[in-house]
């Protein structure tokens, strides 16, 4: 099995919208490349107030509905130890998407990266 980083960024600017991680931007993606995926979130940037919710999106069959699998909120800072966050590992492959969104506070730029054995 083999260990990849097929998407990552130092920052990418999330806000009121939607941002599919994968691509960048506040289109959502059907990814069909199918593998484990796992996601890493540097929450360094959170302050006091400030609130995000990331979300991993699935379809139960191929021709299936995409809906949210897994949710997970972040509220203000995440503490002086700098710990990344990191989600469960997923059996991704009908048409996923990861996506961040802010729900409170002002707009922060989210290092990540998705990881994925194949």
């Amino acid at each position: 099995m083999a260990i990849s980083e097929p998407y990552s960024s130092t920052g990418l600017t999330v806000s009121t919208t939607e941002l599919s991680i994968v691509s960048g931007t506040s289109t959502l993606q059907n990814v069909t490349d199918d593998g484990i995926y796992q996601c890493f979130l540097d929450l360094n940037a959170l302050v006091a107030g400030d609130a995000f919710d990331f979300s991993i999106y699935e379809k139960v069959a191929a021709a299936s509905t995409k809906r949210k699998a897994f949710i997970a909120s972040f509220a203000h800072a995440q503490g002086a130890d700098n710990a990344v966050w990191i989600s469960p590992s997923l059996v991704l492959l009908h048409g996923w998407d990861m996506t961040l969104i802010r729900t409170a506070g002002v707009d922060r730029a989210i290092g990540y990266s998705i990881r994925k054995i194949a």
